[in-house]
């Protein structure tokens, strides 16, 4: 995840460099469920309104939390499927919160209702995120349900009148790449707080709609108008976070951003984004899918490191047996073509590498989704 507002910030007021900070174990995004309302052309786990068999009970889930919290996992992200379809949903959260865990929810926001917000205020989340992928039609049509928009717009707002901390995730492809500047108006008009721009990553139905992913120009000018509207929002004293993920070029993208508006902040920002360090699957990031199963991140359901059941959680993530885990791992990552060759490697360190293994059948190769030049990246 690259945090936009974060080195905005930097830009305006410059902070000191100071030592690395590794977080203390990895964020784990839990799908707890795979069941969902929904049937999203681009979801990841290939989601469907059925129940499937062999998903961890309440009891296993609680011994699966303890073992994270021992693990020193700070954050834990609730998701699905539609996370609000599992009957324990809310003493699930209210035992992590109570273990003292950050705690968010990831809902496609159109089951929260006045019925269940007052449920859900009580878990007192630290953040929720719903998923709006454009403005009505377009939302209505990735989401494969008439009327998903004004549900989950709903949603939002029963969510910021009670005071939860309330973000729009976004995941842009060439069929609603238009609404970007209608979504960001949302987000100031409605009092949203964060609005997180999600790049297409090719797993699940993703995978198979590949080919509606947005071209790499489409891709910049995205980025451009991100950056040129978080940066007007923090001179106004608007305070949202904007953040992407999926496509960690985006802080070499950020960098030349600055170099043309900022150029005396240039050094300062790149020593900052290379502190960061980019893709974190596999170190800093994990999940656990509603089986049990442990994987690099959400986007590598299609490969397993272990099960919970079998294998205390620590025990899998440090496992470096696995060759993509001993990859993912390695300091630095050993990728090849353009990838490996780049000269702010230490910035991205190497992007996605599911895409590369999806296209190419090799996780190591350069990642097609990255949409810098030849130029930008230092090969001309």
């Amino acid at each position: 995840m690259f945090r936009i507002s974060q080195y905005m910030q930097e830009i305006a007021a410059p902070t000191p460099l100071g030592p690395k900070r590794n977080p203390p174990g990895p964020v784990v995004i839990w799908n707890l469920i795979r069941r969902c309302n929904l049937t999203c052309k681009h979801c990841y786990s290939i989601s469907a309104d059925t129940n499937f068999p062999g998903e961890l009970n309440t009891e296993q889930v609680y011994t699966v939390m303890d073992d994270l919290k021992g693990f020193k996992v700070p954050v834990l992200i609730l998701s699905g499927g539609e996370p609000l379809l599992r009957p324990d949903i809310y003493d699930v959260a209210k035992r992590a919160k109570a273990k003292g865990f950050y705690v968010g929810l990831s809902s496609n926001g159109t089951l929260i209702d006045e019925n269940n917000i007052a449920k859900i205020a009580e878990c007192d989340f630290n953040y929720v995120g719903v998923s709006l992928d454009g403005i009505r039609e377009t939302h209505d049509k990735f989401r494969r349900m008439d009327g998903a928009f004004e549900a989950s717009l709903k949603g939002i707002r029963l969510c910021r009148d009670l005071g939860l901390k309330i973000g729009v995730r976004f995941t842009m492809t060439q069929d609603n790449a238009h609404d970007l500047p209608g979504l960001l108006k949302l987000v100031e008009d409605e009092g949203i707080d964060r609005f997180y721009f999600s790049h297409l990553n090719y797993a699940g139905r993703g995978n198979k709609n590949r080919k509606d992913d947005a071209h790499h120009q489409m891709t910049r000018q995205a980025m451009d108008l991100l950056f040129d509207t978080c940066w007007d929002y923090q001179q106004r004293g608007l305070d949202k976070e904007f953040t992407t993920g999926n496509n960690d070029a985006d802080g070499v993208y950020f960098l030349h951003w600055v170099e043309k508006r900022f150029p005396d902040q240039a050094a300062h920002v790149r020593a900052k984004l290379a502190q960061w360090g980019g893709n974190s699957s596999g170190v800093n990031v994990a999940n656990i899918d509603n089986l049990g199963n442990v994987h690099p991140d959400t986007m590598w359901w299609h490969h397993t490191l272990g099960n919970v059941r079998e294998r205390p959680f620590p025990d899998i993530w440090m496992d470096t047996s696995d060759p993509i885990m001993a990859g993912l791992k390695a300091k630095p990552r050993k990728v090849g073509g353009r990838c490996g060759a780049c000269l702010h490697f230490d910035i991205c360190d190497g992007n996605t590498r599911v895409r590369a293994q999806q296209l190419t059948g090799d996780p190591w190769a350069e990642d097609p989704g990255c949409y810098l030049t030849d130029e930008e990246i230092g090969l001309k």
